[in-house]
């Protein structure tokens, strides 16, 4: 299902699309679902890799206080 769309493109951009969609033997419209479909899923993994930051930072922090009360185990044992 196809919805229709209507934008405002800057002038440069506008050009740019037509020579690219020339070059490239492709529609327009094409040319700009295609683009959007890339953009989409750059600012999805770009998302996605900052949760995965995030979550590492958390579990990193979570292994350190492990470590620290194993060490204090350990120690306790020794002892």
């Amino acid at each position: 299902m196809t919805k229709v769309l209507s934008l405002k493109i800057k002038s440069e951009i506008f050009e740019d699309v037509e020579a690219q969609t020339k070059r490239l033997h492709m529609p327009r419209n094409t040319y700009i679902n295609e683009a959007l479909d890339f953009y989409n899923a750059f600012n999805r993994r770009k998302g996605l890799r900052k949760k995965l930051q995030k979550e590492s930072l958390l579990t990193r922090n979570n292994s350190m206080d492990i470590l620290s009360e194993m060490e204090k185990l350990e120690e306790a044992t020794i002892e």
